[in-house]
């Protein structure tokens, strides 16, 4: 239990790491603010392979080569100029796979999510979608390349034990230009209901 190991990163399957991080707590220490909550959905990226990928067919550039790095760090991008994403690189240097993490649900400095967001609720649509998870936690690309072995940005087994019929299998968000690789079902999505009251 605690922090996850540098091993578990290092796998070639993304498929099922991203499925394995539903339930594992992400955490976010930003000008020493603590933030942080359940991981309720994330999309996996198979690196050159695939179509939706960054790196598909090895596709080098200033901003994908974060994931060539070895598992283990984090790949943090703007998307549309708007939305800073949050991804976990895993596998072995130079595979470049990654795990987008679209939302948590939110338990740990909820009060400054609230204030970085300009909400006043605090519930799951605080975080659910990858941009509003990075404005709530106060995650940008300063944060590209950190370790999640480290003290800014980490992950934890708490111990939850995941039911296989609470996470909804299917295919990723936004990736139409994939063609065939659009409909694989690299999306994992968790019924959180069932965990909440666990963590109380």
């Amino acid at each position: 239990m605690g922090k996850l190991s540098a091993s578990y990163y290092i796998s070639d399957d993304v498929v099922s790491i991203a499925n394995s991080l539903l339930g594992k707590y992400l955490y976010c220490n930003t000008n020493n603010i603590l933030t942080g909550g359940i991981i309720t959905e994330t999309e996996a990226y198979k690196g050159v392979t695939d179509k939706a990928s960054h790196s598909y067919g090895g596709r080098l550039t200033n901003r994908t080569k974060t994931m060539y790095e070895k598992g283990g760090i984090a790949y943090i991008y703007l998307c549309y100029g708007i939305h800073y994403l949050l991804n976990v690189v895993t596998a072995d240097i130079n595979t470049p796979h990654a795990i987008l993490i679209r939302s948590i649900y939110p338990l740990i400095g909820v009060p400054e999510m609230l204030a970085r967001t300009s909400k006043k609720t605090a519930d799951y649509n605080l975080t659910i979608g990858p941009g509003k998870l990075t404005k709530a936690m106060g995650i940008t690309n300063s944060l590209n390349g950190v370790s999640y072995l480290e003290n800014e940005l980490w992950i934890e087994d708490k111990g939850i034990v995941i039911n296989e019929e609470d996470i909804y299998a299917g295919s990723r968000i936004g990736v139409e230009y994939a063609e065939e690789d659009a409909a694989l079902p690299y999306r994992f999505v968790l019924n959180h209901n069932n965990y909440i009251k666990k963590t109380h």
